[in-house]
């Protein structure tokens, strides 16, 4: 192998509370430097020259751009006759927004592609109005996630307004008629402290065709935390106005409500719901009139309450859904155009969704929402001014997302829309295992493979561990193409998730976070005791908290693994914060800044931990040029500090994509990414798929089955496992319930 790019060793040593810190690539934190750039392109040319002479990419890649070709296709949200979904076909880049008119002709509203016929522009988000005739959305360009805010006219497509800058990460809550809604925007560059660009929101009053800068309404947020995120809506019938904040991605928020009818729009008299509690609450008003309070307050899984929202102190909470003793509650939608009007509620059981119906009035169970199979649900969709139907997006391992439809009233589901395309997806079988823990604990995780498959082969790690993200079961290209070409793949669901409830995301942060590392090695250790793998054919993959987990794993156990792939990840846990969104993380992880909290991050930080003389496993960094949550710097100072170190053979690489982030990218740049991955991947573990896959011929293995009559997913079927998963490390408002 060609030797590595030469990386200065500088004499950085600093005290932080008595720990003397070592930091020789310091100098790769600039990225605008010379040295930096010389150092980065010798690093892609080393790619290059690694990665384009290995057997079988091409063959990959077209492996995976068929199977992405099934395309998607989101949930419906209505207004009235008039629905709203987004659907992305085999030959388009990225999913469009599109409108079905009360008289049933379908029409695109917000094309990315056609924005950018370069591929950079992502969908970031959608709002239509109350009425349905107007549309607030929001796009960025090149992967910053920056979200410029436009309205248009529905009927005619014509823009209304924008853009609007700094609205990244904004919700919309429309006012009744259309002609104002609140939202949350950054303060101007100027009147923040340099360095703090990425913070500092408010709320606002915009009404529409107004100048924002000059007569938008400050209305929530002056004086508070710098790294506060806001979440707005407004009830259907305009009446009640709620607004979330919380500090970073801390898992508890503070919650206000509103009475539009008592005080001004621009002047909401705001009475708290909860502040200074550690829970996550939310709240929806609905058509009925009551309030319901979805939340974790006394209930790490979740429970549903319903009060009275002229008076929502928390002794009036009564249980609607009191909190299951296995399952996680995650949604609900009503029902109301009934005899019996009822609630659907949405659960994860072990990360397996499922769907509960009940009595309205009482909360009593009244039977299951028939599903596909062992899969994952998206968000249970019901028509604003109320019905008997639901719509919710439905995935799993074999089954593009596709949305289906309940109807209360024969209690039948039955499919509405599928994935545009027809893929030969290969047969696999995946089984949940359950495996012990370094402490004891229990933990659960998939593993797919081809059936009848004996004895050991090459396999992924997959996990994350962190943030309240669940990985549950989904369509991916990418594992469908490593365990058609005879591979394992398994996804651990380690705590720092939500997959078990808040404690479960509780147990696997701060001061525990080893625990979500311990979960990870046992997972390793199961697959190979299990004869599934061996540690010369195991590999490990994650990206962004993931790309943590994998750095903290390969620096913790070099024997364990053979070949780790680590995307947009942190690894220098001593200055995370003083980059990207670092310091919206510090509740999650710690701050640098507290003694005690500096050792926990010590304790475990892979760029820390890295040890001269070791012999570490062949490493992949992927990082992305306009990734303006994860700083590439943790990536190129990792990767500089294991090539000077290690002393196997295994190569120690960097790839560095141009005009992507953190997030969504393009079909074409997907393929591109994970084809590179999978091939270093198969290259260091024994997985020949070049040759598997041709023995089948164009058609694919004998017994795969056709897909398109079953599949997708809604836009977002939150935290299921995506094709490179990057989970955010920001916060998740969820949808806008107050329609």
């Amino acid at each position: 192998m060609t030797p590595y790019p030469s990386a200065q060793r500088q004499d950085i040593v600093e005290d932080i509370h008595g720990h003397r810190v070592a930091d020789p690539y310091r100098w790769l934190e600039d990225p605008d430097s010379a040295e930096t750039a010389e150092w980065r392109a010798a690093q892609d040319r080393l790619f290059h020259e690694t990665i384009d002479t290995l057997p079988g990419r091409d063959a990959l890649r077209a492996r995976l751009l068929e199977l992405l070709g099934a395309g998607s296709v989101g949930a419906p949200v209505w207004r009235g006759e008039r629905r709203f979904f987004t659907r992305r076909s085999a030959d388009q880049e990225h999913p469009v927004l599109y409108t079905v008119d009360p008289d049933g002709s379908e029409r695109a509203l917000v094309d990315p592609t056609a924005l950018d016929p370069a591929g950079t522009t992502t969908l970031d988000g959608w709002q239509p109005d109350k009425e349905g005739r107007l549309l607030a959305y929001k796009v960025s360009t090149g992967g910053d996630e920056e979200s410029l805010l436009y309205v248009i006219d529905v009927a005619t497509g014509d823009r209304v307004e924008g853009p609007i800058d700094r609205a990244r990460y904004s919700s919309v809550a429309w006012l009744p008629g259309g002609e104002a809604y609140y939202y949350t925007r950054r303060l101007p560059v100027e009147d923040v402290p340099a360095g703090e660009e990425q913070y500092h929101r408010r709320v606002y009053l915009h009404r529409v065709g107004t100048e924002p800068d000059a007569h938008d309404v400050l209305v929530f947020g002056d004086g508070l935390d710098k790294t506060n995120y806001y979440g707005v809506g407004v009830s259907r019938d305009g009446r009640w106005l709620t607004i979330s904040a919380s500090q970073g991605t801390a898992p508890r928020n503070d919650l206000w409500i509103a009475d539009l009818t008592a005080s001004a729009p621009e002047a909401p008299a705001l009475r708290a719901v909860q502040e200074g509690v550690d829970a996550s609450t939310g709240v929806h008003v609905g058509r009925d009139g009551r309030a319901y309070v979805f939340t974790d307050r006394d209930a790490p899984r979740s429970r549903l309450c319903v009060a009275d929202p002229s008076d929502l102190s928390y002794g009036t909470w009564r249980d609607l859904l009191p909190q299951d003793t296995e399952a996680v509650l995650t949604d609900f939608a009503i029902l109301d155009d009934l005899e019996r009007p009822v609630l659907l509620a949405g659960w994860t059981r072990h990360a397996i969704s499922e769907i509960t119906v009940h009595d309205l009035a009482s909360g009593e169970r009244l039977g299951a929402v028939p599903t596909p199979g062992l899969g994952s649900i998206g968000g249970i969709v019901e028509r604003p001014e109320g019905g008997h139907e639901a719509w919710f997006g439905y995935t799993d391992g074999v089954t593009p997302s596709s949305v289906l439809r309940y109807d209360a009233r024969t209690g039948e589901t039955t499919p509405w829309a599928s994935a545009p395309g027809t893929v030969d997806v290969p047969e696999i079988e995946t089984r949940q295992v359950v495996y012990t823990s370094r402490d004891g604990t229990q933990v659960r995780m998939l593993v797919s493979s081809r059936p009848g498959l004996t004895g050991p082969r090459p396999a992924i790690l997959y996990g994350y561990g962190g943030f309240n993200i669940s990985l549950t079961p989904s369509y991916s290209a990418s594992v469908l193409a490593w365990v058609e070409a005879g591979g394992v793949y398994a996804v651990a669901n380690l705590r720092g998730g939500s997959e078990e409830g808040e404690q479960w995301h509780r147990a696997g942060m701060r001061d525990r976070k080893q625990n979500v590392f311990d979960d990870f090695h046992a997972a390793a250790e199961k697959l190979i005791a299990d004869g599934l793998t061996t540690p010369s054919q195991l590999a490990i993959s994650g990206g962004s908290n993931g790309g943590l987990l994998v750095g903290a794993a390969l620096t913790q156990r070099p024997d364990l693994y053979r070949a780790v792939v680590c995307s947009a990840p942190l690894l220098d846990m001593v200055r995370y914060e003083r980059f990207g969104l670092g310091q919206t993380w510090n509740d999650e992880y710690g701050t640098a800044d507290d003694p005690e909290e500096f050792g926990w991050l010590i304790g475990y930080s892979p760029y820390h931990r890295v040890s001269p003389g070791t012999a570490y496993p062949a490493v992949l960094f992927t990082t992305f040029g306009s990734d303006t949550r994860v700083d590439p710097l943790h990536a190129r100072k990792m990767c500089a500090a294991l090539q000077h170190a290690t002393t196997s053979e295994a190569p120690i690489l960097l790839r560095d994509e141009a005009e992507v982030g953190h997030a969504a990218r393009s079909v074409t740049r997907s393929a591109d990414l994970t084809a590179d991955t999978l091939t270093f991947l198969a290259a260091q573990t024994g997985l020949v798929p070049m040759a598997v896959l041709s023995s089948f011929g164009p058609g694919g293995p004998p017994s795969s089955r056709t897909a398109g009559d079953r599949c997708i997913a809604p836009t977002r079927l939150g935290g299921s496992l995506r094709d490179q998963v990057l989970a955010p490390l920001e916060p998740a408002f969820g949808r806008d319930r107050n329609h």
